[in-house]
């Protein structure tokens, strides 16, 4: 797989991991939509952990994102 599309790919998925961290931390469970993980019918509960997972997540892609697209080091004869 060529850099650039990694770059870019792991750049949105880290974008879409922190905004769902957003999600669960300000939606209580009974809110979500009912394929997310820990949706259950009236809780009222919000899933901490559901979002600081999907937050490190994020961060890990951004750190993949920020090591793929760095300058290339020449190899020295």
């Amino acid at each position: 797989m060529k850099t650039k599309t990694v770059t870019v790919v792991s750049t949105a998925l880290g974008i879409l991991l922190v905004i769902l961290a957003i999600y669960y931390w300000a939606t209580p469970a009974g809110s979500l939509p009912s394929f997310f993980p820990g949706y259950a019918v009236g809780s009222s509960v919000v899933h901490i952990k559901h979002g600081i997972a999907s937050f490190v997540l994020g961060l890990l892609f951004f750190a993949l994102a920020w090591f793929k697209s760095g300058k290339k080091s020449m190899p020295t004869a």
